[in-house]
């Protein structure tokens, strides 16, 4: 079986060309394939090879104490869901290009999933405020599956969310709006910024929805979650579907 990791990590970081080769040539050297983004903000990682080869990167990479928090979400499939190893530079992990939105100086509030679990079961939050599951992916992806009665945005790529959410700021204005994505990055900025733009009733959703999986099953979610590699989409289980077995 071969493991399959996502892991990101906001960090500052003074020299992230520096950083990048040291990653290319530490997973090159494991044998690893995937995709690695390394920015001024942080590290974004997908990776995929035999489970002592992606430890022992992932130890390296520790051992620096920029990167020790780095936390992953594990998950198997039969064959390598990556054509070939690719780590780039580039300005942000994920392009944003608001201001407001790097969680350098401190993160927006999250909850965890067992906690959106117990507020999905109830309909509400533990305060009884109504509750609304903000989906910051774009449109394909939310075509795989996303969490029941969430706000889906009518975007292509996260760059157009301002205004999306722009459009639907008063309707949420009495909920406890909790962002979501696939493994956190974009909830986590999305939450942000929005927190900075005065929408203080928004939390993210720790780990994303792999992370939800991981910890806590499929419960409210219908369908998959799309993933950047050869699998497609993931059960709630972990496993690829049908489409990407």
């Amino acid at each position: 079986m071969v493991l399959n990791i996502a892991a990101y990590l906001f960090v500052a970081i003074d020299d992230p060309d520096a950083v990048a080769a040291r990653l290319q040539a530490a997973a090159a050297d494991a044998g690893l394939l995937g995709s690695v983004l390394v920015a001024p903000e942080g590290l974004n990682l997908f990776l995929a090879g035999p489970a002592h080869a992606v430890d022992r990167v992932l130890d390296g990479l520790r051992a620096d104490p920029r990167f020790a928090a780095l936390r992953e979400k594990r998950s198997s499939s039969a064959t390598q869901p990556f054509a070939r190893l690719k780590v780039k530079v580039k300005p942000e992990i994920i392009a944003f290009r608001r201001d407001q939105a790097a969680p350098l100086a401190g993160r927006a509030p999250a909850v965890a999933p067992e906690a959106l679990a117990r507020w999905i079961g109830q309909g509400h939050d533990d305060a009884g405020r109504r509750l609304v599951l903000l989906d910051t992916r774009n449109r394909e992806e939310v075509a795989h599956g996303t969490f029941a009665g969430a706000l889906t945005l009518p975007i292509d790529n996260f760059t157009d969310l301002p205004e999306a959410v722009a459009a639907r700021r008063e309707a949420l204005a009495d909920a406890t709006v909790v962002s979501f994505c696939t493994g956190g990055i974009r909830c986590e900025k999305a939450a942000l910024w929005m927190r900075a733009q005065g929408m203080d009733n928004v939390l993210q959703l720790d780990g994303g929805i792999l992370g939800y999986f991981e910890r806590v099953g499929g419960l409210g979610y219908e369908g998959a979650c799309f993933v950047f590699d050869e699998r497609v989409a993931l059960t709630s289980a972990l496993a690829p579907t049908a489409e990407g077995a």
